[in-house]
């Protein structure tokens, strides 16, 4: 599996599945979330309403896909990553499983390509250098059997700067 960078808009990815920083309640929200619900219009918010009747929404480190709808991607993985509160409260961790639960729903789709937003580092408030490592650290350590490919979209210039520097390091 190779991991790559990308800056840019994600919604324009031709990829198997696109990730979505989603929050708890799946209907939508405000960054990339919003991005993703409006472009792919509304069979991702009426496969969220189903997800969230039989669930009642998804809890921070979990992840559920849903239809691309009229994205290029034919699957969105929504997880919700963690608020940061200043590192004590298991933020790492869930931010990690955030990343390998994606990976796995991917995988039981048999995705080949995959690609990630910055998650947690808009709103939420992750520092972008510690996302970065924590998002990175769990791509490399995943044993694919069906993925070749997870990018890592950036759309701001500051993480994908980051993500450069983690490449250049590896």
């Amino acid at each position: 599996m190779t991991i790559t960078l990308h800056q840019g808009d994600i919604t324009k990815l031709e990829v198997d599945v696109i990730v979505n920083a989603a929050n708890s309640s799946l209907l939508g929200g405000g960054g990339v979330d919003g991005a993703i619900h409006r472009a792919g219009g509304e069979e991702i918010l009426a496969a969220c309403r189903k997800i969230r009747a039989r669930q009642g929404g998804c809890p921070t480190g979990e992840a559920v896909i849903t239809t691309g709808g009229k994205l290029p991607a034919r699957y969105v993985v929504h997880t919700v990553g963690p608020v940061w509160q200043g590192g004590a409260s298991e933020e790492a961790e869930l931010l990690a499983r955030c990343y390998r639960r994606a990976l796995e729903l991917a995988e039981g789709v048999e995705a080949r390509r995959v690609a990630f937003p910055n998650i947690s580092t808009g709103v939420y408030g992750y520092p972008k250098e510690q996302a970065a490592r924590v998002a990175w650290s769990a791509v490399r350590d995943f044993r694919a059997t069906h993925l070749r490919e997870v990018v890592f979209v950036c759309f701001d210039a500051e993480n994908f700067s980051v993500y450069e520097r983690l490449i250049s390091e590896e």
